[in-house]
């Protein structure tokens, strides 16, 4: 697939591609802060979700970074901005919060490369927004039964 598509069409797509990888490694970094920071009664079943989505980031960040590779670029190392501290809530409100500008973004990068016709990247993004779209659920569902 890489062979069919020009040299402008994958440094477009690694330069999307990156941006996601960086928002990946932000989010594992912020999720396992979240774990390990967390505190209180309603703690120990949160502390666990929290872990449980930084590992399915870092699955998420595998993918991408092999993807890129595949398409000749570099995988970036560089993390976007992350949200740390405060309260359960404002932990889970940072999360949600990032799920949805990670959706925004995915959206964004699936019409670029369906575009280009990159059906095995569109294919991965896909997945990826799945998965995202399901951790705003979960972030959804627990700020609904904190109130």
């Amino acid at each position: 697939m890489s062979f069919l598509l020009s040299a402008n069409d994958k440094k477009k797509i690694i330069a999307a591609l990156n941006e996601d990888l960086s928002a990946e490694i932000g989010a594992i970094v912020q999720y396992v802060n979240h774990h390990v920071m967390v505190a209180g009664l309603e703690s120990p079943a949160i502390a666990e979700l929290f872990k449980k989505t930084s590992e399915d980031e870092m699955k998420h960040m595998e993918k991408l970074a092999e993807r890129i590779d595949y398409l000749g670029g570099v995988p970036t190392t560089k993390m976007a901005k992350i949200k740390m501290g405060g309260d359960l809530r404002r932990m889970v409100k940072d999360d949600l919060d990032g799920e949805n500008a990670a959706i925004k973004m995915y959206k964004g990068h699936i019409k670029l490369v369906a575009g280009i016709g990159d059906t095995t990247t569109r294919l991965m993004l896909e997945g990826i927004l799945t998965d995202e779209e399901n951790h705003a659920h979960q972030w959804e569902t627990v700020l609904t039964k904190k109130k």
